[in-house]
């Protein structure tokens, strides 16, 4: 082999050293960056002071007028549902998640996983969704949560455990599945109860009856005033933005399903089973697409319906454009409503 061969060879393997190294440096670059930006989310948050009126869970915002009296007229938030039924076409999402998991064959992202992604951006862009009624006042919350339901076995009778998710704004579909995954997995796993608002309420079931009526109504007196403690709220999907249902996993339709008066929640939203149906597309046209129906219950004194639609219309655009969900949800999606 002539010198100047050996000199290319060795420059090659320099500088695919070199590259391999650059590369596990930014990784590593990356993953700093990623838990100092959880950090500074973190001291933002503890910068904001609550100020007089605020909850634990969420600041006080001056509403309309409309919506101020509506707090009045209407206290009860079960008297103020509004419930939407939409099909959204998920062709391109089911076209995305082949690709994406034929990538990686280990691990499978699923529509659900992308549903949550894509109500997490949602709320996000529209943080009019991320607003409840409680004790006549309106609220935001400080932070994006999404609950469901977990069954250890699909089996009648089995077990459920509740789960709650709070995405950041550096989460993405991958973080946000990944989570997901690892949480079922866990709560599957276990034989028991997994703690939190699941063992809080086997101790409140076992009370007598008359003592469990006493608990309850000092639970809902404490829940106007917004002074019931922490450990009774973390954990229950009631305290949550968004309560979900993914119904499709047990080849069932979207349904509605009605809001409570108990807790903050505002949002109730059921996901559906993955089916074909004819579409008539915007040139005229009509396609057979796969399509997805969910069902949505919202509190109307948080937001007007105007504002309802074009937040759904966010979710069908994710829906189309699912390359949005490799993206955070901090960054905006660039939808012109």
């Amino acid at each position: 082999m002539s010198k100047e061969k050996r000199e290319q060879r060795a420059q090659a393997k320099q500088a695919a050293k070199q590259a391999k190294t650059d590369a596990k440096n930014a990784k590593k670059q990356s993953k700093i960056d990623a838990k100092q930006a959880k950090i500074d989310a973190k001291l933002k948050k503890k910068k904001r002071r609550r100020r007089w009126g605020d909850r634990r869970d969420g600041r006080r915002v001056k509403a309309p007028g409309l919506q101020t009296v509506m707090g009045y007229l209407l206290p009860k938030r079960t008297d103020c549902e509004v419930y939407l039924n939409d099909t959204i076409d998920a062709t391109e999402l089911i076209k995305y998640l082949e690709r994406r998991n034929a990538e990686h064959p280990d691990y499978k992202t699923t529509i659900f996983h992308c549903a949550v992604t894509g109500m997490a951006r949602m709320v996000k862009e529209r943080p009019l969704m991320n607003r409840f009624i409680q004790g006549y006042r309106m609220y935001e919350r400080d932070e994006i949560s999404i609950s469901f339901v977990v069954k250890r076995k699909f089996a009648d009778g089995a077990e459920e455990s509740l789960m709650v998710l709070t995405p950041s704004d550096e989460d993405s579909l991958d973080t946000i599945s990944r989570k997901i995954v690892g949480d079922v997995k866990e709560t599957r796993k276990s034989e028991h109860s997994t703690g939190g608002i699941d063992e809080m309420l086997d101790i409140f079931a076992s009370m007598p009856r008359f003592v469990l009526i006493i608990a309850i109504r000092i639970i809902r007196w404490l829940d106007f005033w917004g002074k019931n403690p922490k450990f009774l709220t973390d954990g229950d999907p009631n305290y949550t933005t968004i309560l979900t249902s993914n119904l499709g996993s047990i080849k069932c339709p979207s349904v509605y399903h009605h809001l409570n008066n108990y807790g903050t929640n505002s949002i109730m939203i059921t996901i559906g089973t993955l089916h074909k149906e004819e579409v008539l597309m915007s040139d005229g046209t009509k396609q057979i697409r796969d399509v997805i129906d969910i069902g949505a219950t919202l509190d109307e004194r948080i937001a007007d319906g105007f504002y309802f639609a074009r937040s759904l219309k966010l979710i069908k655009h994710v829906f189309a454009n699912p390359e949005l969900l490799e993206k955070p949800i901090g960054e905006e999606s660039g939808f012109e409503y």
